[in-house]
């Protein structure tokens, strides 16, 4: 195996996570700063005392099936401020302590590690990233890294309206808002909570604030909001708003059933028959959307093939979850 941190005191400080490169499969392991000892996580990763030579971003990111990984992840909390019933059930999960997630120092000087080793995007999650109190100090943190390109953050927008503005000062530059439908009384029968002028007023800011495009992610249900397709496409007329319809998928807080599965070719159909001058945008290998323009819109729109044409083969996402552990799949239950 190889480690991804250069060194020892590379780590110390942080409670320690070492990084750890390998057959295509990658984990982080605890140990106390300095000490040695065992935490409540997993034996501490051996690191070699000898600092380990300098290494190009396709020496350290590249996997055994030759994918470079360009793209970090980092979910800053397990904590969300809505119960969609697709993510997770309407008593919430179970959440880990708090005193076992990563702090903001930690956050930013793993990033660190990983953008000078290649990394040029990286993308806050959650759980819902803005309910953190420091968010607005991990942007500027992050944002300041040398060689990091694009900041991004995926929000539910309930909060994000009054944070926006500062959030944008401090260097996030990209923004994905979560919206599953135009009609009030569905938001609150997918979400369990009230806030549906709240994500709308957070898409205007957003626009408002020059973000082009803004991003507007859209899990497409059969029954639920499949007939609302053509009514988020009108998002994009006027306006710089990419919506992105992203396909129904298992994750572990839902009941996923094959039969609310909406596959994209027949999305794209029901586009397809209401707009003229429907054009394919030419995608970049790494991604995962398959991007679309149509004549006279300011905005495009995208279908996310999750379940019906993965990306595996070009995926260079890597995610770094909010307890500090570390996955390469979101399909995969190794971490």
């Amino acid at each position: 195996m190889v480690l991804f941190s250069k060194s020892m005191s590379a780590l110390r400080g942080l409670r320690s996570r070492a990084v750890i490169y390998g057959g295509g499969s990658y984990s982080l392991s605890s140990c106390k700063a300095g000490g040695g000892s065992l935490d409540h996580y997993t034996t501490c990763a051996k690191l070699s005392e000898d600092p380990l030579k300098e290494s190009s971003p396709s020496d350290m990111l590249v996997d055994s099936f030759g994918r470079l990984h360009t793209y970090l992840r980092i979910s800053l909390t397990e904590r969300c401020n809505l119960r969609c019933q697709y993510c997770m059930p309407a008593e919430g999960v179970k959440l880990t302590p708090s005193s076992h997630l990563l702090s903001q120092n930690e956050i930013v000087s793993l990033a660190n590690l990983f953008v000078t080793s290649g990394v040029n995007k990286i993308r806050l999650t959650g759980g819902e990233p803005t309910i953190r109190r420091d968010i607005e100090d991990i942007c500027l943190q992050l944002s300041s890294l040398k060689g990091l390109k694009t900041l991004a953050m995926t929000t539910n927008g309930i909060t994000l309206a009054r944070k926006l503005p500062k959030l944008k000062e401090f260097g996030l530059n990209s923004i994905n808002i979560s919206l599953d439908t135009l009609v009030l009384a569905k938001f609150e029968f997918l979400t369990r909570r009230k806030g549906h002028e709240k994500v709308l007023e957070s898409i205007n800011a957003a626009v408002d604030l020059g973000y082009n495009p803004v991003k507007v992610n859209c899990v497409v249900m059969r029954g639920v909001n499949d007939d609302e397709i053509c009514d988020f496409v009108e998002l994009t007329r006027s306006r710089p708003i990419n919506v992105r319809f992203i396909e129904f998928m298992p994750f572990d807080g839902n009941v996923w059933n094959v039969k609310k599965l909406v596959p994209y070719y027949e999305m794209l159909d029901k586009v397809v028959a209401k707009y003229q001058g429907l054009q394919r945008i030419q995608d970049h290998p790494s991604e995962t959307a398959k991007n679309y323009r149509i004549d006279g819109h300011h905005g495009t729109v995208s279908f996310i093939t999750s379940m019906t044409e993965h990306f595996c083969a070009g995926c260079n996402r890597l995610r770094l979850l909010a307890d500090g552990n570390f996955k390469v799949c979101l399909f995969g239950p190794a971490e």
